[in-house]
């Protein structure tokens, strides 16, 4: 059986890879397809559910030297292509993160089901009870580029809160993909889960992305997975709800009040840890009166970080070139940090008010008012205090995995896991009342 497309489907993946593609109807065919899928899914017991996902994360554990061969032709396809090096390290699987993937599906297997649960329960005076109960959304369309580990977090998360996924991954890492996709549904299979629940998209035809924005009807929710202009088309053109994923222009503010130690190492693990996730430090904030300025910076530029920083910040150390206007409000995704020097805590939140895309932004210090400032203040989806800002995550969060973070205030915000894949019902429980 073809894991991407299971002989119940109506599409035909064949012609769906020929030269030219009705992506409409291929689209179409696959979201019926999840959707009558995720019918029967909704009625399975939590256990079950569980199980099938277990099946799963062993099924990527066998099928590791298949990924990894598919892997290593989509890394070689990208470095010929001309991806930077932390786009690379983005795409790049090894042994270690396969594992890390099969672990987190199996984190998720093990976390309460929200599906079912009773959110509030009030009774009327005329008798009747009102109960809000949590259900699933529905077909969820993920949209993702580069890394492939999102197919297995984003197939887990949609299974355990009830909901079919249809994916579609970017092209520089479609062999690898296919690769996971394959070893998912075995297992979803072997645990009587239809393999339609979690469809691969059989295509890279961009046409594909266009038909899975007007699925309005169809698809419940789209999630956007990748950088500006992905995020910024299928906000423009999307005919279904998004859950947005914005730009990772992360601050850490390092206050008058901040033990130096500890400050140069959040910086420098905020920065350096990884440089291509959406939690990574791109604007470094530090307080005029920082005891150690030097200190912070010199750390950063011995490990290859190219700083750009204000007027102030590079008289800190000759190494940090001038910051361009547009500096400020760049995800670089890569080893380059914007460095600003701030008039204390007033200056730090004043320039993330201007500059903060909303995701994630961190404070170090040792005076708790401050602290208590900064969280109250800083309107963005994650606030830390005293910590790296690589903490942005959802396996860190005990989530298991994310299908993203939300940036935006409605339905969603941070780590979207299995309670952001749920939406709810209202049940009405009467006995015999008539409205008068």
């Amino acid at each position: 059986m073809n894991a991407l497309v299971s002989p119940h489907s109506a599409v035909n993946v064949a012609a769906s890879e020929a030269a030219l593609i009705d992506a409409p109807a291929l689209v179409q065919g696959l979201a019926r397809a999840g959707r009558a899928a995720q019918r029967a899914l909704a009625t399975m017991p939590s256990a079950r559910r569980a199980e099938a996902l277990l099946m799963s994360a062993a099924a990527l554990r066998r099928a590791a030297p298949a990924i990894l061969d598919a892997n290593e032709r989509d890394v070689a396809d990208g470095k010929a292509a001309g991806l930077s090096a932390a786009m690379v390290d983005r795409l790049r699987l090894d042994a270690a993160r396969i594992d890390a993937m099969a672990a987190a599906v199996e984190q998720v297997a093990g976390l309460d089901d929200p599906v079912g649960r009773v959110i509030d329960e009030t009774r009327r005076p005329n008798g009747m009870v009102l109960r809000r109960v949590r259900v699933p959304i529905g077909l969820i369309g993920i949209i993702y580029e580069s890394r492939p580990n999102v197919t297995a977090d984003a197939a887990a998360l949609c299974v355990a809160s009830g909901n079919a996924a249809l994916l579609r991954g970017g092209s520089e890492a479609a062999r690898s993909n296919r690769a996971i996709h394959a070893a998912f549904v075995e297992g979803l299979t072997a645990g009587g889960i239809p393999a339609e629940v979690v469809q691969l998209i059989p295509t890279q035809d961009r046409a594909a992305v266009g038909a899975m924005l007007a699925a309005g009807g169809l698809i419940d929710m789209i999630v956007p997975r990748g950088g500006k202009s992905l995020v910024a088309r299928v906000q423009a053109d999307a005919r279904v709800p998004v859950l947005a994923h914005l730009d990772g222009i992360n601050h850490t503010y390092i206050d008058r009040q901040a033990d130096p130690a500890m400050a140069r190492e959040i910086a420098l693990n905020a920065k350096m840890r990884r440089t291509g996730i959406c939690g990574a430090m791109e604007t470094l904030l530090v307080d005029a009166q920082f005891s150690d300025p030097h200190g912070l910076v010199a750390p950063l530029l011995e490990a290859g970080c190219e700083l750009r920083g204000d007027a102030r910040a590079c008289a800190i150390d000759p190494r940090i070139k001038p910051a361009d206007r547009e500096d400020w409000d760049t995800e670089y995704l890569d080893a380059v940090l914007s460095v600003a020097v701030v008039d204390g805590l007033d200056g730090a939140l004043g320039h993330i008010a201007r500059h903060a895309s909303g995701h994630t932004d961190a404070i170090v210090t040792d005076d708790d008012a401050a602290a208590a400032r900064f969280l109250s203040e800083v309107d963005s989806a994650i606030v830390i205090h005293n910590a790296s800002s690589q903490f942005a995550d959802g396996g860190e969060f005990g989530l298991g995995a994310e299908i993203g973070i939300a940036t935006g205030r409605l339905h969603a915000r941070g780590p979207v896991a299995l309670e952001g894949l749920t939406t709810y019902k209202w049940l009405v429980l009467g006995s015999g009342q008539i409205r008068p």
